[in-house]
């Protein structure tokens, strides 16, 4: 892993699978925690973005509803409630911890026009001056495919990459349900083993990869697959570990060698690369 004196600027991104429940219900130790082990990053001189999901999640809980509307507008609706209530979690978690949050809601023509991304950066690298951390999502109230321009990112781990690009960062943390990349699913085969270094994303572990765990979030081992060939394409590393306890990017950021990582061949001693079987 990289060590945390190369690391100066790092996205982290969970999902919500890890802020969310099985029954619903908002996991308030997963935000605790997470805002410690940010706050904590911070402290030892890195700048921090996150990269969350979860709002229609905590809008569902809000609301008392169980499954998602099946209609945009009623999933939007759960995302304007959601997300209100997601960032004042936020914000007395990590005010409890000496720090300070500040919100982004993107979409992706966003950084389809130079004007617009040029404003967004300015204003992501306004707040790291001032040791705020961003805390950035889908706009999920106006985006949508069904408009005429493309407006959605379809997940935040897409979004997640597309930031950590954006921004220069030296490394993209993705918090999943998952320990990492295994060779074949784990859930159905007891012999899967996990694969610790990735340098290519092939079309065989694309290939192995599945949807959508929970019915709560959008994105799969897919998407955070395409999350980790961007960063690879950048020549940045990427490294997925289970989010059942934020404190873990402190770990990964102190050099431990736990979860995924994904990174160029010129990155990794001996270059390994992952092989998967079907």
């Amino acid at each position: 892993m990289m060590a945390q004196t190369r690391t100066k600027r790092v996205v982290v991104k969970i999902g919500t699978s890890s802020l969310i429940y099985p029954d619903g219900k908002v996991n308030l130790q997963t935000i605790d925690r997470l805002a410690y082990a940010l706050s904590a990053l911070q402290n030892q001189g890195c700048e921090v973005l996150l990269v969350s999901s979860g709002a229609i999640g905590v809008g569902l809980d809000l609301m008392g509803q169980h499954d998602r509307p099946a209609a945009i507008a009623g999933q939007q609706a759960l995302a304007a409630i959601g997300q209100s209530q997601l960032m004042s979690l936020y914000t007395r978690r990590f005010t409890d911890y000496g720090s300070m949050v500040g919100q982004l809601l993107l979409t992706y023509d966003v950084f389809d026009y130079p004007v617009s991304r040029i404003h967004v950066l300015d204003t992501i690298e306004a707040l790291l001056a001032q040791s705020i951390i961003p805390v950035i999502n889908e706009n999920d109230s106006v985006a949508t495919d069904e408009m005429d321009h493309r407006t959605t990112f379809g997940d935040n781990d897409q979004l997640s990459a597309l930031v950590a690009r954006q921004v220069d960062a030296d490394v993209l943390i993705v918090m999943s349900d998952i320990d990492g990349l295994y060779n074949v699913d784990p859930r159905k085969y007891a012999d899967a083993h996990l694969l610790h270094h990735v340098t290519r994303v092939t079309d065989a572990i694309l290939a192995g990869a599945s949807g959508s765990s929970t019915r709560f979030g959008t994105g799969g081992m897919v998407t955070k697959l395409k999350a980790a060939n961007t960063m690879i394409e950048a020549g940045k590393e990427m490294v997925l570990v289970n989010g059942a306890d934020p404190r873990v990017v402190l770990r990964v950021m102190a050099g431990e060698d736990i979860g995924t990582r994904f990174c160029p061949a010129s990155m990794m001693p001996g270059n390994e690369q992952a092989t998967l079987r079907h």
